[in-house]
């Protein structure tokens, strides 16, 4: 019986990390959410909350670096084995839409106002930009395009694959091909 404890406790998550959990799920949809329905959604009192977090500025700085750290753990296993720049930037997309509702904290958040955070979430931009940018020397993306509007149209896409997945109106696997030949091929009737 201990040993199943032991076993058990390992997995089910810290109530840190059920906070940060519930904070994820609730700030993208209703930001003014409070700390007591946060609390509430991860089933901890706010006392345990507070124990863990100051107070909200406490949890969006966490939720900000447990943002970053995931997602930087995602694509960097994703593209491990990429084969081209051209590649990497579909096993980056294929990765991060899982991780959409991270995505999307880290885009609506104030995270300039923390120097540490701004200059991580900058570096991300600055390696999706470089990224895209060796892709369009490879011949994935017209020369003549901006490299910001590509950014902008992969992060757009990355977004709304997310959303349809959460709407459960496709897979991860679907919406993210969905969104790489919107991005490579446009909308456009292939025999036209």
């Amino acid at each position: 019986m201990r040993h199943y404890c032991l076993m058990a406790s390992k997995i089910r998550p810290s109530a840190e990390q059920s906070v940060i959990e519930a904070g994820f799920d609730l700030l993208n949809d209703s930001p003014k959410a409070s700390l007591a329905e946060i609390a509430s959604h991860a089933g901890v009192g706010r006392a345990t909350l507070h124990r863990h977090f100051a107070g909200r500025e406490d949890l969006i700085r966490a939720m900000a670096w447990a943002a970053i750290r995931k997602m930087d753990e995602a694509v960097e296993a994703a593209c491990a084995d990429a084969s081209s720049y051209s590649d990497a930037l579909y096993c980056m997309l294929d990765a991060l839409i899982p991780l959409g509702d991270r995505y999307r904290f880290l885009m609506h958040e104030p995270v300039a106002d923390h120097p540490d955070l701004a200059a991580e979430f900058d570096k991300q931009q600055r390696e999706t930009h470089e990224m895209v940018e060796a892709a369009k020397k490879e011949g994935l993306f017209d020369g003549n395009v901006p490299t910001s509007w590509i950014v902008h149209a992969y992060e757009s896409l990355l977004y709304a694959a997310w959303e349809s997945v959460k709407a459960q109106q496709s897979t991860p696997s679907q919406a993210s091909g969905l969104a790489w030949r919107t991005l490579t091929q446009g909308l456009g009737s292939q025999g036209k």
